[in-house]
C-alpha cells in the first residue's frame, strides 16, 4: 500500500491545498494531511480550527486522513507514521526553490524520506493564504479561493478584528 503525507499550516486551507490533496489521493492509497506549525507564520486559527476546516473540505475523499502535529518536525511525523513519501504543493518557481531546499534537509535528516512535488492547477497557481487574508481583511470576496467553511470563518475573523 502506498502512503504519503502532506504537511502544512493550512491557516486556512485554500483551494490550492485542496487541489494538491485531491491529486495526492489519486496517486496514493492513503494520504495523511498533517496540520503543523511554521514558526515563521503568525496564525489566525488554532490547530483545532485548522483541522476542522481541512476535515470539512475533504469530505468524500475516503483515502485522506487529517491529523494534528503542531509541535513536531515533519521528518519525525513521517517516521512516526512509517511514511517515506512527503507530498508538497508547488505554485511557481519560488515555491519550487523553497521546496527543493526543504527536501534536501529532510533527506539529510531522514534518508528514507522522498519528496513528491505536485503542481497546483493554473486557476490556483496564485492563491496564497497570506494574500487571501489580505483580501478578506478589506472585505473582498474570497469565495473562489477557499472552501466554504474556511472562507466563512476567515470573513468572520476579519470582521471581528476590524471592528
Amino acid at each position: 500500500m502506498s502512503v504519503s503525507f502532506f504537511p502544512g499550516s493550512f491557516d486556512p486551507i485554500t483551494n490550492g491545498h485542496l487541489d494538491v490533496i485531491r491529486q495526492a489521493a489519486n496517486i496514493f492509497d492513503q494520504v495523511y494531511v498533517v496540520i503543523m506549525t511554521n514558526t515563521n507564520k503568525n496564525y489566525l486559527f488554532s490547530p483545532d480550527q485548522r483541522e476542522e476546516f481541512v476535515r470539512d473540505a475533504i469530505q468524500g475523499i475516503d483515502n485522506v486522513q487529517v491529523i494534528k502535529r503542531p509541535e513536531e518536525l515533519a521528518v519525525n511525523v513521517a517516521q512516526e507514521l512509517n511514511v517515506d513519501t512527503i507530498v508538497r504543493g508547488v505554485r511557481n518557481t519560488q515555491d519550487f526553490l523553497y521546496e527543493q531546499q526543504i527536501a534536501g534537509i529532510n533527506k539529510k535528516i531522514y534518508p528514507k524520506l522522498n519528496t513528491v512535488l505536485l503542481f497546483t492547477s493554473p486557476k490556483n497557481s496564485f492563491v496564497a493564504s497570506s494574500m487571501v487574508k489580505e483580501v478578506a481583511r478589506f472585505d473582498g470576496d474570497i469565495s473562489e479561493f477557499l472552501p466554504k467553511k474556511a472562507a466563512k470563518a476567515l470573513k468572520e475573523k476579519m470582521r471581528s478584528s476590524n471592528g
